[in-house]
């Protein structure tokens, strides 16, 4: 079924001049000039979509956020409550394997219009905010410097460097392996001595503090075997489709990146319930203020497994996603159809490249788009800890970009220690750009209660910010807010090239441009170049 909505009337149509329906697959000829974004979040970089491209969304939401969204440049939408398979081809847009009715909306006439439409009726802002502690101060994750070696000393030696290197103190997020293992709510004694005194220690230095915790279970232990006798767990058929899940005695074993567990399965309103109160007994017992909630990915739902209710891979990701609207502190990396939430959302881990970094901006931006306003960038300087693992020379540059690019965007994170890997000078340089944010903090504030209240993003894309002024392809440059254009250097040669939208801008120097206009500058490594918006005259 399609359903075609235009100037608020609501048609149910076999077949339109917009779209048509041929062997249950849709087919959209795109408009001279229009450009496409939606979908995943990890694709962003790869939008405005070109032909050749093409995602099947059932159980791939390419490891972060996504969206059953696609929006375009001349106002047109298409959502569905489920996922579907997408391509371009040809001048068309293809849309198959819809597994619900798809809603085609061409009642508006840019993008910024048709991303407030499809928010307002679909993910609607929820009102509420996360902890505004992640936007006023850095956040910090021991991922990088301890990756599995999570341990009470160095977490506290991490933490007390933190402000012994005039960093100011924030959220500090404590990361994978501080259990024995998966399912096991409580610190493991051999690395571990006293967490509570170690949280409160962390308090009294000034810090809030966020525990890492994923889905997963890991097979053949007390709590699996606790968890299986009462089927809280995904179930599996073993490949036989007769038996169903009330016959079904073995769990479904699920590959991820750290081997092999079984997995939560939350349709199931007892094992929510369990969960939630595993949380509740971490917090009390150990004084945490928060969770980062990983994994959750569709991909690690299979399309086979036996669950308590029926549900897409993509719905058991979504309900992942609900667990975190307990908690103000939280942050997810992988999510689906929760966009208009209260939820801190990260980038997907990104390597110590300056290619990787040119990704962040399209990626946030899309972020934004969907409807996943508090969204952070990945870890300055990269979150991908192989580009780190080999102890190979990091580029000190890069970092320093990362910062700057990160600076000014909703959140930023540190994980590597700047203050190890960086020479006193790009040190400093990083601390300036900390400084900088300070300063924007009040305005970043106001912009995520108006994101709460509408909707509206954090930080936009030049093509939703100004839209029909030629900027769909612009990877380079953001806004924050409806006020400042951020140009953060991606490359090592310095080059900026800046392009101003139609009005007059003013530079941090001081000096009036009237736009539209393209510069060139030359940033040097301490330069973040910021342009205010003055009006449109």
């Amino acid at each position: 079924m399609i359903i075609v909505l235009k100037k608020r009337f609501f048609l149910i149509l076999a077949c339109c001049l917009m779209a048509t329906q041929l062997h249950a697959q849709t087919t959209i000829t795109i408009k001279d000039g229009e450009k496409w974004f939606g979908g995943a979040v990890n694709d962003a970089h790869l939008m405005p979509f070109k032909d050749g491209y093409s995602l099947n969304m059932y159980g791939d939401t390419r490891g972060n956020q996504a969206a059953p969204l696609l929006v375009s440049t001349k106002g047109r939408f298409i959502w569905s409550e489920e996922p579907f398979k997408f391509a371009f081809a040809g001048g068309k847009l293809l849309i198959s394997d819809a597994k619900a009715a798809l809603i085609i909306d061409s009642a508006a006439t840019n993008l910024r219009d048709a991303v407030a439409s499809a928010s307002k009726r679909f993910f609607p802002a929820k009102g509420k905010l996360p902890d505004t502690l992640l936007f006023i101060r850095p956040q910090y994750n021991t991922w990088i410097e301890l990756t599995y070696n999570q341990n009470q000393a160095d977490v506290l030696k991490y933490a007390r460097a933190i402000i012994d290197n005039g960093f100011p103190p924030g959220v500090l997020m404590i990361d994978d392996n501080w259990a024995d293992y998966y399912g096991r709510f409580d610190f493991r004694k051999d690395r571990f001595s006293n967490a509570a005194a170690m949280v409160d220690t962390l308090h009294s230095l000034g810090f809030r503090v966020m525990l890492w915790i994923s889905p997963f279970v890991s097979p053949d232990t007390e709590v699996f075997r606790e968890l299986l006798e009462k089927k809280l767990l995904l179930m599996s058929n073993g490949g036989n489709a007769a038996i169903t899940r009330d016959k079904a005695l073995n769990p479904a074993i699920i590959p991820w990146w750290n081997g092999y567990s079984t997995v939560l399965d939350f349709t199931n309103p007892d094992a929510r319930k369990w969960f939630t109160g595993r949380l509740a007994y971490m917090q009390q017992t150990y004084h945490l203020d928060g969770f980062k909630l990983d994994a959750g990915d569709a991909d690690f739902y299979p399309p086979d497994a036996l669950s308590f209710a029926p549900a897409t891979p993509n719905e058991q990701s979504r309900l992942w996603g609900e667990i975190g609207l307990s908690f103000p502190l939280n942050e997810y990396r992988a999510m689906w159809k929760m966009g208009g939430e209260p939820l801190v959302e990260r980038l997907r881990d990104k390597q110590h490249t300056w290619t990787d970094l040119q990704k962040l901006i399209p990626h946030i931006t899309t972020a934004g788009l969907l409807g996943y306003q508090f969204t952070c960038p990945d870890m300055i300087g990269g979150g991908e800890f192989g580009s780190f693992r080999d102890g190979g020379k990091l580029d000190e540059e890069l970092i320093v970009r990362s910062a700057q690019c990160s600076a000014l965007m909703p959140m930023m994170q540190f994980s590597v220690a700047p203050w190890r890997v960086l020479s006193k000078q790009n040190l400093a340089i990083v601390k300036q750009a900390v400084a900088l944010r300070q300063k924007y903090v009040p305005y970043i504030l106001q912009l995520a209660k108006q994101a709460a209240a509408t909707g509206a993003p954090i930080v936009r894309s030049m093509e939703y910010a100004f839209p029909g002024q030629g900027f769909a392809d612009e990877k380079g440059q953001f806004m924050l807010g409806n006020k400042y254009l951020v140009a953060p250097v991606l490359a090592k040669d310095g080059q900026k090239i800046i392009k101003l939208p139609k009005g007059l801008w003013k530079d941090d120097k001081g000096s009036i441009f009237r736009g539209p206009l393209t510069l060139t500058e030359h940033a040097g490594p301490e330069r973040l170049p910021v342009y205010q918006f003055i009006n449109k005259k």
